[in-house]
């Protein structure tokens, strides 16, 4: 059974919708321990008070901050409980804007909504008219001590949620010194690479991609595991290069994706 990570409500106008939030990923990364390479031994760390110098459990430690040097306002969770209002403890929406307006560098976690008893109708009443109208909902909450910008979109025939970053969070682009600024593309490199990308062109499907590298990782821990020798997994076929002509690349390139060369001249109306 999923476990709720919150209970709370979707709130637009005088609509009041009681959902409860599930987290929608999970990491599939393999875990490895950090050993003594002399003896094999699991490394530990311990949290030691820094005045009495003795190891402190997770059940002993508090929360402070640091007004003045060493002076510590302490809060604990009825602090930050009693800091909520009735309101910042719903999904409340303030807009809706077209699902293809949020820059995806502002996604930040993703959770699933799913209506608790007595609130199907109107959720199901909000999922439709927003699918409908191609619409995703902004709205804020607070999750755990954080007030969170969201985003909330109609996905399978259910409501997905999204942690947004605040503008403020995310960082501006970065000049790197020495690069300079590109050179326009002339317009034959410009038709080839639009082949290219049509050639290239498919439905999304992400159940047909795979972590090939945790796969090769797994295999190497089952036959270490095993006591077999490791060999090197070598290079698999791969369309590498030395072009160094772009025209020639992008050629290439349309060649091993077995798509036509644009024809000279003007194109043919569709």
């Amino acid at each position: 059974m999923p476990t709720v990570v919150q209970k709370s409500a979707i709130s637009f106008g005088l609509v009041h919708i009681p959902v409860s939030l599930y987290v929608a990923t999970d990491s599939k990364d393999i875990k490895f321990n950090q050993l003594h390479a002399t003896d094999n031994g699991r490394i530990r760390y311990k949290k030691v008070c820094s005045l009495c110098g003795e190891e402190v459990e997770n059940k002993e430690i508090i929360k402070g901050y640091e007004y003045r040097k060493g002076k510590y306002v302490l809060m604990d969770d009825s602090d930050f409980e009693g800091a909520k209002r009735k309101k910042d403890k719903t999904l409340q929406i303030l807009q809706f804007t077209d699902v293809t307006g949020i820059d995806p560098i502002y996604y930040e976690k993703a959770y699933y909504a799913l209506p608790q008893p007595g609130g199907e109708k109107a959720f199901e009443l909000l999922r439709v008219s927003m699918e409908s109208q191609n619409k995703a909902a902004i709205a804020t909450t607070v999750l755990g001590s954080k007030e969170k910008l969201i985003a909330i979109f109609s996905s399978g025939g259910s409501l997905r949620v999204h942690t947004l970053f605040y503008q403020t969070e995310v960082r501006d682009l970065p000049v790197i010194k020495g690069v300079k600024a590109a050179p326009m593309a002339d317009s034959k490199e410009m038709e080839l690479a639009a082949t290219l990308i049509a050639a290239m062109d498919g439905r999304f499907d992400p159940g047909a991609f795979k972590d090939d590298y945790q796969e090769r990782i797994k295999e190497i821990i089952e036959q270490k595991a095993q006591g077999n020798e490791i060999a090197d997994v070598g290079e698999e076929a791969y369309p590498t290069t030395n072009v160094t002509d772009l025209m020639d690349a992008l050629k290439q390139s349309l060649k091993a994706n077995k798509a036509p060369a644009p024809t000279k001249g003007k194109r043919k109306s569709s």
